[in-house]
């Protein structure tokens, strides 16, 4: 049976933007494993797998269910050890674990000063009502003035990513040689600023950005089957 996995789309099924999916999806080919996604909106997530969901992604693996993208990581690592490793052992979990932490609290309250307004655009009916009432009672003001932060955001960017530029001058991934679990949670930081915001927060050739299009084009180009808000 084909893995399943929910993901999380607005309007345009053809567009998925969560960084977490995004993690599962790039540790999914990493590993070579086939599978399908089950497109869903904001809405629809509560509802997955007899109300398992709650968080976004959700997997289904015969008859096992896992959600939380570190967790599905883990059960891919341990349910499929003859593939090709996503952590590179225990210490390599510990890193990762780490890298989450940084990319959660450092790099998404920024993308989401990038994204959030754009994001409301690309969602219709229900959803779209229930995406601008909660994310103006977490940031505790209108979408608008919000995105009024953008130019604060990307002055600031290339010191954000001052310790990951300068690691990228002394090995091609955070992962070292080849790309681990580490490498695909920044990603997906990134891919979801890049699929929402037309707003470019890094120069095409900072080492950040020359990394994260090696990304894009792993896996058969998996992260580039979704073109960047600015090219649409």
């Amino acid at each position: 049976m084909t893995i399943q996995l929910y993901d999380l789309v607005g309007s345009d099924q053809s567009r998925p933007f969560s960084p977490h999916c995004w993690k599962v999806k790039m540790a999914l080919a990493h590993k070579g494993l086939a599978f399908e996604t089950i497109p869903q909106g904001f809405l629809d997530v509560p509802k997955i797998e007899n109300e398992l969901g709650k968080i976004i992604p959700v997997l289904r693996d015969g008859d096992n269910v896992i959600n939380d993208s570190f967790r599905i990581a883990l059960y891919l690592e341990e349910t499929y050890p003859d593939k090709p490793s996503l952590f590179g052992g225990p210490g390599g979990i510990a890193h990762a674990k780490f890298i989450e932490s940084w990319s959660q609290m450092t790099l998404h309250p920024k993308f989401a000063v990038l994204a959030v307004e754009e994001i409301s655009e690309m969602l219709d009916g229900a959803d779209k009502d229930y995406f601008i009432e909660s994310r103006e009672k977490m940031f505790k003001k209108s979408l608008a003035h919000v995105s009024e932060g953008k130019d604060k955001v990307v002055e600031g960017f290339p010191e954000l990513v001052k310790p990951l530029r300068h690691m990228l001058k002394s090995q091609p991934f955070i992962g070292g040689e080849s790309p681990l679990f580490a490498d695909y949670i920044v990603f997906g930081a990134m891919q979801w600023s890049r699929i929402c915001s037309a707003t470019q927060f890094l120069p095409e050739d900072d080492e950040v950005m020359v990394w994260f299009n090696k990304i894009l084009d792993l896996h058969g180009g998996l992260g580039r089957t979704v073109s960047a808000a600015c090219d649409n």
